[in-house]
């Protein structure tokens, strides 16, 4: 945001700024922690871009922000979801699972700003700025039972298609689980190797490129859906890889660079795989809004993304 951005800020803007720092004070413990927690732990890394990236879509608008009085109910009701969240937080801390207390209280928080947009700016807004207000809830952190959950299916996906890599490289190699023994090796699909990193980051660039470049909603389900096969193929690919260059090039591949930091070039095979979904996708609405029968879309196309939004009272 330019300086002369911040100058110009309308009377609604600063109401809402002092707002959400009240909010942010009320809540710096549980965000202390969730800093924390994002710094220590590669698989809440995303969180900390998510307030950044919310912010820079409402910014990029090009439609005006219509403003109109106060939704007093809707944000009453947000309100009092996110006391009552809190209060049951802090009663059964002690019987939550370890990672849920920390996760209700960003909960609450992110209820506290949909409020305060409802309270400042009215229902019609909150409605143009439905999928930037959702994505804070990415920075919810999911309790550590939960990415277990999510773990397992990531590993159990990935020996899967390992396995049918291997078959179709004429590899000889026996599975037991999510062990995997070929030619000079034995090797397992751990934890650590399950993707979950590449994986939320490859979710949240499908959403990304949903909003920004496709139109009609059955189109982005359409395009994360399809990510979903490919959050798999690409670790799959990666781990026959590593194991293929380690058989037949250098044992080292298994321990290396590659190994330990090639998670950026696999997610990029990821994109590649996903780019034909995305274009296809394109033009098929392309096709329906020529003959007029698809649906309209909302105000948040690529084709209408502009350095900042322009706010205006009705």
């Amino acid at each position: 945001m330019s300086l002369h951005t911040l100058s110009s800020l309308t009377p609604q803007s600063r109401r809402f700024a002092g707002y959400l720092a009240v909010c942010l004070a009320l809540f710096w413990q549980p965000l202390w922690q969730l800093l924390r927690v994002s710094l220590s732990h590669d698989t809440y890394s995303h969180i900390l871009l998510i307030p950044f990236i919310t912010a820079g879509l409402i910014l990029m608008r090009t439609q005006p922000l219509d403003v109109q009085t106060r939704s007093t109910g809707p944000a009453a009701a947000l309100i009092v979801a996110s006391a009552l969240m809190v209060f049951l937080g802090l009663r059964l801390e002690p019987r939550l699972a370890p990672g849920v207390p920390l996760a209700i209280s960003i909960l609450s928080l992110v209820a506290l700003v949909w409020a305060g947009v409802l309270l400042v700016y009215g229902t019609r807004v909150f409605r143009s700025l439905l999928f930037p207000l959702l994505l804070l809830l990415l920075a919810v952190p999911l309790p550590q039972f939960v990415i277990n959950r999510l773990i397992y299916w990531l590993q159990s996906g990935s020996a899967e298609v390992t396995y049918l890599l291997f078959r179709a490289t004429g590899t000889p190699v026996l599975r037991q689980g999510f062990a995997f023994s070929v030619p000079q090796f034995t090797i397992e699909i751990a934890k650590e190797c399950s993707g979950i990193r590449s994986a939320v980051a490859l979710l949240i660039t499908c959403l990304l490129a949903g909003y920004l470049f496709l139109r009609s909603g059955w189109s982005r389900i359409a395009l994360l859906a399809a990510a979903v096969p490919v959050l798999v193929i690409k670790n799959g690919v990666r781990i026959v890889t590593l194991t293929l260059l380690s058989i037949y090039v250098d044992p080292g591949f298994l321990s290396g660079n590659l190994h330990h930091e090639g998670g950026f070039l696999f997610f990029l095979i990821g994109l590649l795989i996903l780019w034909p979904v995305l274009w296809r996708l394109q033009s098929i609405e392309a096709k329906q809004r020529r003959r007029g029968e698809g649906p309209q879309g909302d105000d948040t196309g690529g084709s209408r993304i502009s350095p900042a939004p322009i706010l205006r009272n009705s």
